[in-house]
């Protein structure tokens, strides 16, 4: 499957669509997106620590619901209104201070009306994961 949105594309969407997630500026970037797979980073900023020095755990869940979102688009177009209908994610081990968090999210299926996919979330240059998630997403009629 082709992608049906280049990432310049994606991230003009996205800022005018959903310009929340990058209210701060840079932090989040697409690495990159092929309509099967995409690759995100956000670079560390003190904001995303929890008390104990890790990242917390809704900087992660924001994250991931990100990447599924870009992957999905990058497969199917601009489809501001597709939405998450679930998201599961089970923590593996602490995302150390200081490092960029990646997010490697790939679709398992993708359907007329729902997408499932998954996420990886690593932790700077480890090999790691600290989380992995699920999500479906429900994609509105054309």
């Amino acid at each position: 499957m082709a992608a049906k949105m280049t990432i310049a594309e994606l991230e003009a969407f996205l800022h005018a669509e959903f310009p929340q997630a990058f209210r701060t500026g840079g932090d989040i970037s697409i690495e990159s997106a092929d309509g099967r797979s995409c690759r995100m980073r956000q670079r560390f900023n003190e904001r995303m620590l929890r008390p104990g020095g890790t990242v917390s755990g809704p900087t992660l869940m924001a994250l991931a619901d990100f990447a599924m979102y870009v992957v999905l688009l990058s497969a199917i177009g601009p489809v501001g209104l597709a939405v998450t209908t679930n998201l599961n994610i089970n923590f593996l081990r602490k995302g150390a201070a200081g490092a960029d968090v990646l997010a490697e999210a790939r679709l398992l299926k993708l359907g007329k009306r729902l997408a499932v996919g998954e996420v990886t979330l690593l932790s700077g240059e480890s090999p790691d994961p600290i989380a992995h998630v699920t999500a479906t997403y429900s994609i509105p009629n054309a």
